[in-house]
């Protein structure tokens, strides 16, 4: 059952029946009483199509995850500052492997429009949150990263894995990371480090912003203040 759930990845979000049996290494009809036993339970959805995709109880059974409820929980007041600062997209998001999962996204109607969801995986090199995380991951999984194709979504999609370590480099320096057009050609991100008590990158919070006339250099101060912010929350600890 759980090799049909991960079957699914960032870039296979709806897949066919026939899709998920091959993907999963099962004989259709096998492949076919687990995917109606998932969707009975509500892991899975069918769309218009008949086509399946991750169901939304699957989500709310991972956001028990102690892992993601504290931190999100931590996170909201300082993220919802940053929203009504500046009226774009915040995000959260952690490592799992070799992607960003993001836990929680505020926007607003005049935000610009990301690809990003609640629960969404993203590779690593693509986005601000994920190269900030990925600078900060154990040396294996940077070389896991740089060492295998990069996937590209625009034509400014970091590809190349000298850059790639390059960047990661000036974000161990700066402290923080700038993603420009590399999911969209209209969105630029800012992302900055979040800590857990032991000192440890344990997120990473980002801005989205519409990419034209963006300046980065603007918008680092009021994203490394609220990650502080929620390092600090975090090493005080509840009631604390």
């Amino acid at each position: 059952m759980l090799a049909v759930l991960d079957a699914f990845d960032s870039a296979h979000r709806t897949l066919t029946l026939t899709d998920l049996a091959r993907r999963a290494g099962l004989p259709l009809a096998t492949a076919h009483r687990l995917v109606e036993r998932l969707t009975a339970w509500g892991a899975l959805e069918r769309d218009e199509s008949g086509a399946y995709q991750i169901g939304l109880r699957l989500w709310e059974v991972a956001t028990l995850s102690p892992r993601g409820v504290g931190l999100r929980e931590t996170a909201l007041p300082f993220m919802e500052d940053l929203y009504e600062a500046t009226h774009e997209n915040v995000q959260l998001a952690v490592r799992d492997g070799t992607e960003t999962v993001f836990l929680e996204r505020i926007s607003g109607r005049a935000a610009i429009g990301v690809h990003t969801r609640v629960g969404g995986r993203w590779p690593l090199h693509a986005t601000g949150v994920g190269l900030v995380l990925l600078a900060h991951s154990p040396p294996a999984v940077r070389e896991q990263v740089c060492s295998a194709p990069l996937e590209t979504f625009t034509p400014l999609t970091i590809r190349d894995p000298r850059r790639l370590r390059a960047v990661l480099a000036e974000v161990l320096r700066t402290g923080t990371a700038v993603s420009d057009r590399q999911i969209t050609m209209d969105a630029l991100s800012v992302a900055a480090p979040v800590r857990g008590p032991r000192g440890d990158v344990v997120a990473a919070l980002s801005l989205v912003v519409p990419s034209e006339q963006a300046q980065p250099h603007a918008l680092v101060p009021p994203v490394r203040i609220a990650a502080q912010g929620i390092s600090r929350a975090l090493s005080w600890g509840p009631g604390t």
